[in-house]
């Protein structure tokens, strides 16, 4: 299967904590990937004079997880650690001229810190680590959020029931990153960097970054992040951050109803950024799979409204699994495939907005399995088996 298991691995790896009025989940999933290469950072509060900012990052690694880890642990303190960023520390943290200095302090931070990577001898200096990561961060202080992304994962605010923002992913294809490839001597092949890296900009990925007489920000590949920086609001319910594993499968608005759906249903983030993992490989996502959810203040709580009509959802789908397995025959009954391809075209009121009946296997594989527990669906383990 080249690049892919022949069965996908579903363990695991969360994580959650709060500071500063921000309350965040994680969850972690290799998915049908050889490899997993994701990293992440969660920094709720920052040290000593920084104590009342918060930091997160979802790392996408490719060629490799060197990168990706390197930059978990290291990026934050390449940021906060130059002159910029102290200058705005020393200045105060409210003025347009302080939020101009943290944005500088980021570029300088990306720009260090690869350039930093490709001089450590167990990074940039090792043929046997060619790898590159992506990388999608939010930094928040008390008045303003700043959404950092360099490649293809994706960082979404949620504000008063609506997408308000979203991250430009950069691709080849792009215009604006197609001209720099161009001009440093490459080309855009089948929607990729020479024909074969899928992004235009990245942390590592040496080999597209040795173009002789451009700088930094000029190679085939860029380093640069865009940052773009808004005004905190009352309004504010929460932000995702997360690899493409999620966003090859689902929208901007389809993810954020999904998790203001289940934010009314449970307070755990850690369980929503694992429901929305298995949604995501159900869809047939291949890829990694990494996500964190950052909540603010004003972000949905759970209503025994809401909890009412799932629980009668679940009702539903139970006794609908049921009768479909009985009326097949016991002796040969239904394979769950066909279970779901049943349901799908059913028009089933009150299913999860953006996640539908998908976000809802869980519940008719329990009760499926229940029911008849010999029965299996080989092709439910290929990665191409999606509805």
């Amino acid at each position: 299967m080249g690049a892919f298991l022949d069965h996908p691995k579903t363990e695991k790896q969360n994580d959650h904590g709060e500071g500063n009025g921000i309350r965040y989940g994680l969850c972690s999933m290799q998915g049908w990937r050889v490899e997993m290469e994701d990293a992440h950072s969660a920094v709720p509060e920052l040290q000593d004079q920084l104590k009342n900012w918060s930091f997160f990052a979802i790392y996408d690694g490719h060629a490799g997880s060197g990168v990706a880890k390197y930059c978990a642990k290291n990026l934050l303190q390449h940021i906060t650690s130059n002159q910029e960023f102290k200058g705005m520390i020393d200045g105060g943290s409210d003025s347009q001229a302080a939020v101009q200095s943290v944005k500088r302090a980021i570029r300088t931070g990306f720009l260090n810190i690869d350039e930093h990577m490709r001089n450590d001898s167990e990074l940039g200096n090792n043929e046997m680590d060619r790898s590159g990561s992506t990388a999608v961060a939010l930094l928040v202080s008390p008045t303003h959020v700043y959404f950092i992304n360099c490649g293809d994962s994706r960082g979404v605010l949620q504000r008063g029931q609506s997408v308000h923002f979203s991250t430009e992913d950069h691709k080849p294809c792009n215009p604006r990153e197609k001209e720099r490839i161009q001009n440093a001597g490459g080309s855009v092949m089948i929607q990729r960097v020479n024909g074969s890296l899928a992004v235009s900009r990245a942390l590592g990925d040496y080999d597209y970054k040795c173009v002789h007489g451009k700088g930094p920000t000029e190679q085939l590949v860029s380093p640069e992040p865009e940052v773009m920086v808004i005004e905190r609001s009352q309004d504010d319910e929460f932000v995702i951050l997360a690899c493409d594993g999620i966003w090859d499968v689902m929208s901007n608005e389809e993810l954020c109803a999904f998790v203001r759906s289940r934010l009314e249903l449970t307070d755990d983030l850690e369980q929503i950024c694992n429901l929305v993992a298995d949604t995501c490989l159900y869809k047939g996502s291949r890829d990694n799979i990494s996500i964190e959810l950052v909540c603010f203040e004003n972000a949905p709580r759970p209503s025994e409204e809401a909890k009412q009509r799932e629980a009668e959802l679940d009702r539903y789908l139970e006794a609908r699994v049921k009768e479909l397995v009985t009326t097949s025959g016991l002796d040969a009954p239904l394979g769950l495939l066909d279970i779901m391809h049943t349901l799908i075209i059913e028009n089933i009121p009150n299913l999860p907005p953006g996640g539908g009946l998908i976000s809802k296997r869980n519940v008719i594989e329990s009760v499926y399995n229940r029911l008849a527990p010999t029965s299996t669906d080989e092709d439910l383990q290929e990665p191409d088996a999606t509805l």
